[in-house]
This record gives C-alpha cells, sequence and structure tokens, in this order.
C-alpha cells in the first residue's frame, strides 16, 4: 500500500522549497496554514513526488515552538545522519545516475551504494536529512526471507559481500543553505 504523504518540520522553507523543488524535481502543489491546537500557526507545504504520494513540511509559529530544534531525522534522535533518512524509489539505474547529476548540479555532494541487491545514492537536504533515490536490482528470494525472520530473535552472520561505494564532489554552491 503507498502512502499518503511524510510530513516533517523544517527552519528553512526557502532552502527546503529550492532543494524539494529544483534539487528532487518535485512540484509545490498545496499549502494549508492553520491555527495549531497549542495556540501558535503553522503552514503545511505539499509537494507531489509521484504515484499520487506527497512529501509535506511544517513551519510552526508560535510560543511553544522553540527558536532553535533539530530538523534532521536522525539528528533530533541523537543517531548518526544514516539512519533515519528518506528513500525514493528509482525507476532505474540509469534514472539513479540523472540524479546524482541533477544534485551535483544543485551544489550537493553525492554518495552512491551499489548494496548488491538495490543501488541507491544519497544527499542531505536543508533539513539536515539523509534523502536517498534507490532502486531495487535483484529479487528476494525464499533464504532472503527466511534469514529476515531468524534475524528478529537470533544473531546471524554479516553480510559478506561488500558494497561498492563512490563519493562525488560537488564544484557548484548549494542552491541554498540558510539556517543550518
Amino acid at each position: 500500500m503507498a502512502f499518503h504523504h511524510l510530513a516533517v518540520a523544517t527552519r528553512d522553507v526557502v532552502g527546503n522549497h529550492l532543494f524539494y523543488s529544483r534539487a528532487m524535481g518535485f512540484e509545490l502543489v498545496k499549502v494549508e496554514v492553520r491555527e495549531s491546537p497549542e495556540g501558535g500557526w503553522a503552514k503545511h507545504f505539499f509537494y507531489d513526488t509521484g504515484d499520487g504520494e506527497m512529501m509535506a513540511f511544517w513551519e510552526l509559529h508560535g510560543e511553544e515552538v522553540p527558536d532553535e530544534f533539530p530538523t534532521g531525522l536522525s539528528e533530533a534522535a541523537g543517531l548518526p545522519v544514516w539512519v533515519n533518512h528518506i528513500a525514493f524509489r528509482s525507476g532505474s539505474v540509469a534514472e539513479l545516475e540523472i540524479h546524482r547529476k541533477r544534485w551535483l548540479e544543485h551544489g550537493y555532494d553525492v554518495l552512491e551504494i551499489d548494496h548488491g541487491w538495490c543501488h541507491s545514492v544519497y544527499t542531505t537536504d536543508p533539513n539536515g536529512t539523509l534523502v536517498e533515490w534507490c532502486v531495487t536490482t535483484g529479487e528476494f528470494d525464499q533464504d532472503d526471507r527466511e534469514r529476515a525472520l531468524r534475524a528478529l530473535s537470533e544473531k546471524v552472520e554479516f553480510d559478506v559481500g561488500k558494497a561498492k561505494i563512490e563519493r562525488f564532489r560537488t564544484e557548484a554552491e548549494p542552491v541554498h543553505r540558510a539556517g543550518r
């Protein structure tokens, strides 16, 4: 089942908009401006990510909202940046190359990993959240399913295969990096 939208907070709506519209290619399709239950108010921006799904961002206002708060999903939880991240589906490895080039052109460094069963490119958005484009390149078999179930309650062996990792540094300046 698909999701309708994923919503997270941002302190930099302009930088966020430039990243998600220009570097990601998503269209801003809706904003709602509402009072919050705590007495403040908020803007809720919705970006069409395709297939009827959306990514949404909150710009929060009011006394209940601190001036500074972590907006990176992992940062807010005190975890490494790679733990909590947002992965968007890519149609092919060739399409991943297009996303990688687009990010680099817009001033974002890229990490590319061929995991063996999927291939991904990663960057960090203006909120400090790791964003991924990913394409599944393998199929899951019964051994995969059984190993996953065993891992719920047993120690399982490390994956033997080494992921192929490449880093790409941009020469361009980021489109916008305020508030970080």
